[in-house]
């Protein structure tokens, strides 16, 4: 596959690779041509042994299931299950952040401490949790007890609903598609597309925003604010991005995955002075810790802690030769690392008591244990030091420095000053028109397109018309490798008005937000947003959009419901697999703005998915009755 829009050092990478007969995700992605035509239109189905089922997308075959279900019900049960399974991956995530936290308010020996008060107890307030006069740890058991009661609950509604705007909240009522709970909805998904329940695809996707909504609203949010409360609210900083922050002459530790609890850790006791001499007496010249996939976004946050690379270059990390260990716990693992490590000397460890690869070194890892966990997993990095083959190492130079860090309090802060934080000058700067509108460019990367096409090219694409991007996940660490992330870009790839913001302001035109829970954050930026006013009443009002344009997991379904759901449109590149479904294809990407606000689009051309953000974007201003851009430019419109 073409890889001339890949940063130069996977591209190095991918050519070793070759020369050395080593097998890539890319590889298997070609290995497996041609796909299963029927499954990428969503017309298989598989759930229950009558089948497998599948419908005629030509109409000379079968148009219905055993059963009798067509293809507008099992396109909808299929995306509605993506749907769960996304919503599981992020929620189980925050309810290992929720007993995390149980550890540290309960016991005071425990590794981990909660490292923001302010954030405890603001936290705290939106579950009606006294904390004036109180301490922390109290308050934190309070908190823990009630957010807990969240996953099961059989009544009521999840408490970080409360802080959408009210239109929001009374729509979704209106809708009945308020999560009720995080495990429930679900479960209760799980069970209406089982073979023979709900056969209506509307209302199958009704309870798939629901369950979308317990995912952003409630199971990652809990997942980024309670991450705040114990390792601190991340505030911008300065790191670097790519292989070249891998270090040659000491010990390399990668951290992979998704869950920060013991990369934190590992973090900072691989930087003590202990360490650092135990690896000096191994014969390098120290420890170095980098971060693949979004355990490097948690830990950059809040560490400066570099990133070797995303989701699609974690083989090519260890190919480098100087990967002394890796540890990988959830979430974007590929099996495929053993096979690869198993050509390195690089040691491949599982930590997480839900993840095995057969036939790689397991250390579990218990929250009370972190620091002896720790411990051993960096001896072992050193130790293997010594393995290394220099004949191995294949490594690239290229690296970027970075400014990472932006959270919903931060842009209080840096747009504000701390004595006066307040959200009015991002609002006056789209209300006076040096500001298009923000866009969120989010997500995986998939060896189904030219790596980082879809997200380099977009996000210029959008600097260059005066829109202010946020990034998270796999999309920001592309956008690290290519310099976006660097104030001096604004000059470089931005429109006039919105260099203007980042010069007064000193960002960079693209902002880092975290790793793919986070993106919980930018709920809570375009709810701050609706609440400093003049931009309407609700995050449909805004002119914003979303996008991710080489999504790959379930995750990322999950993700782009619960802002469909909340109002916001979003663009994807390959379509979602429901193309076998006319109904449902009409649904998603035009009736449901009429029930929502937000919809789905799809377009696998970066540019021209751009386009179509920024002529959304654009509708959104007239609709506003805001002025005119100060600095006007042509753009396309639509035919």
């Amino acid at each position: 596959m073409d890889q001339k829009y890949s940063d130069k050092a996977t591209q190095k990478m991918i050519k070793y690779a070759a020369e050395e007969n080593l097998t890539t995700v890319w590889d298997r992605f070609e290995a497996m041509q041609p796909q299963c035509g029927f499954g990428k239109l969503g017309l298989c189905c598989r759930h229950c042994s009558m089948g497998p089922c599948r419908i005629d997308p030509f109409g000379d075959g079968p148009q219905t299931g055993v059963c009798g279900a067509d293809a507008d019900t099992i396109t909808a049960r299929h995306l509605t299950r993506m749907i769960a399974g996304g919503a599981a991956a992020h929620s189980d995530h925050g309810r290992g952040v929720v007993h995390t936290l149980q550890l540290a308010a309960e016991d005071m020996g425990s590794a981990y401490q909660i490292k923001d008060e302010k954030k405890l107890k603001a936290v705290a307030e939106i579950y009606g949790i006294k904390t004036e006069n109180r301490k922390a740890k109290d308050i934190a058991s309070d908190l823990v007890s009630e957010v807990k009661k969240e996953f099961g609950q059989q009544d009521g509604t999840i408490r970080f609903v409360t802080t959408a705007p009210e239109v929001r909240k009374q729509l979704w009522e209106k809708l009945g598609i308020t999560p009720r709970s995080i495990d429930r909805e679900v479960v209760e998904t799980l069970h209406r597309t089982t073979m023979g329940v709900d056969a209506e695809y509307r209302h199958i996707i009704k309870q798939g925003m629901r369950t979308a909504l317990a995912d952003g609203w409630g199971g990652s949010m809990v997942a980024t604010e309670l991450q705040d409360v114990l390792f601190g609210v991340p505030n911008p900083l300065k790191s670097s991005a790519n292989f070249g922050v891998m270090d040659e002459d000491k010990v390399n530790i990668l951290v992979h995955g998704h869950e920060p609890a013991l990369s934190d850790i590992i973090a900072e006791i691989s930087l003590s002075e202990e360490m650092q001499k135990k690896a000096v007496d191994a014969g390098s010249k120290g420890v170095n810790v980098a971060g693949i996939c979004c355990t490097a976004n948690e830990i950059l946050m809040r560490h400066g802690i570099p990133i070797a690379g995303s989701f699609l270059q974690q083989e090519l990390a260890v190919m480098t030769g100087v990967a002394d260990i890796m540890i990988v716990d959830i979430q974007c693992v590929m099996p495929g690392l053993k096979a690869v490590s198993d050509c390195f000397h690089t040691k491949l460890v599982t930590t997480s008591s839900k993840a095995k690869i057969p036939g790689v070194h397991h250390v579990e890892f218990h929250e009370k244990d972190a620091e002896k966990t720790a411990r051993e997993i960096i001896e072992m990095g050193i130790e293997n030091y010594s393995n290394r083959k220099a004949e191995d190492v294949f490594l690239p130079s290229e690296k970027e420095p970075l400014i990472a860090g932006f959270t919903a309090e931060s842009v209080y802060d840096f747009l504000g000053g701390t004595y006066r934080a307040t959200y009015r000058p991002l609002n006056n700067a789209i209300i006076e028109g040096r500001l298009r509108g923000a866009a969120g460019v989010i997500g995986c990367s998939n060896p189904n397109v030219d790596y980082e096409k879809g997200h380099i090219q977009m996000v210029k694409e959008l600097l260059k018309n005066d829109v202010l991007v946020v990034v998270t996940g796999c999309n920001a660490i592309s956008c690290a490798k290519h310099g976006l992330l660097q104030p001096e870009s604004a000059f470089k790839y931005a429109g006039k008005g919105l260099q203007e913001i980042c010069r007064a302001v000193g960002i960079p035109p693209v902002l880092h937000m975290g790793s793919c829970v986070d993106n919980s954050r930018i709920l809570r930026v375009l709810s701050n947003i609706v609440a400093e006013g003049g931009l309407g009443n609700d995050i449909c009002d805004l002119p914003a959009a979303g996008a991710a344009p080489e999504w790959m997991s379930e995750k990322a379904v999950a993700i782009g419901f619960y802002f469909v759901a909340s109002g916001v449109y979003t663009m994807i590149g390959k379509p979602l697999p429901i193309m076998g479904s006319e109904n449902l294809y009409n649904y998603l990407t035009d009736e449901i703005e009429q029930e929502t606000g937000g919809k789905w689009a799809f377009e696998e051309d970066p540019i021209e998915a751009a386009h179509k953000m920024i002529r959304h974007i654009d509708k959104k201003r007239k609709n506003l009755k805001l002025k005119p851009l100060v600095y006007e430019q042509p753009f396309p419109v639509e035919d």
